[in-house]
C-alpha cells in the first residue's frame, strides 16, 4: 500500500516538474530578436542632408562623373585582388571571365569583367554597377565597404594592364 501511494506521489511531482516546465514564459516577449520587428521603421525626413558616408550620395550622381578616389599603384592592387576573392570571384571567376564556381549554374552566365564592353566604362560606372547591381549583379553596396569597392575596380583595370 505505502508502495502505491510513493509511485502516486512520484507521479504528480513529475506531473507538477512538467507543467511548470511546460508554462509560458513571459520573459520571451521582451527578446532583441522580436522587439525590432513591433517598431515602425523610421523614415529620413525630406532634405536632410547625410553626413559621413552614404551610399545616397553615389545613388544620385551621375556614374560618369564619378572619380575613384583611391590611387592606382601596387598597393591598391593587392587589397583590391583580396577583396575580390572575398567578394567576386566566386561568381566571375578567378580569371575575371565569368567562370567562377557559383557563377557556373547562371543562365546567362555571369559577365566576363575583362570583355571590352566592361573595360569600356568608366570606374563610376562600375563603382555603380557594383554598388547598386545590374540586371542579375547583387547589390554589393550593404555588403563591400565604399574604399573596397574602388579597389576591386582597380585590381580589374590591373588584369587588363598585365
Amino acid at each position: 500500500m505505502i508502495r502505491r501511494w510513493i509511485i502516486f506521489g512520484i507521479g504528480i511531482l513529475c506531473l507538477a516538474i512538467f507543467l511548470t516546465g511546460c508554462e509560458y514564459d513571459p520573459g520571451m516577449r521582451e527578446q532583441p530578436i522580436i522587439k525590432p520587428h513591433e517598431e515602425p521603421v523610421h523614415h529620413m525626413v525630406e532634405g536632410i542632408v547625410p553626413f559621413g558616408s552614404s551610399e545616397e550620395i553615389y545613388r544620385k550622381t551621375d556614374p560618369k562623373i564619378l572619380k575613384n578616389p583611391i590611387a592606382y599603384n601596387a598597393e591598391a592592387v593587392a587589397l583590391g585582388k583580396i577583396k575580390y576573392g572575398m567578394y567576386c570571384v566566386m561568381c566571375h571567376g578567378i580569371k575575371a571571365d565569368g567562370m567562377g564556381s557559383v557563377g557556373q549554374s547562371f543562365n546567362p552566365l555571369p559577365t566576363d569583367l575583362l570583355s571590352s564592353k566592361v573595360q569600356q566604362k568608366t570606374d563610376g560606372e562600375l563603382f555603380n554597377n557594383i554598388s547598386f547591381g545590374q540586371k542579375r549583379e547583387p547589390a554589393l553596396a550593404t555588403t563591400v565597404s565604399v574604399e573596397d569597392r574602388w579597389k576591386i575596380i582597380i585590381y580589374l583595370r590591373s588584369m587588363v594592364d598585365s
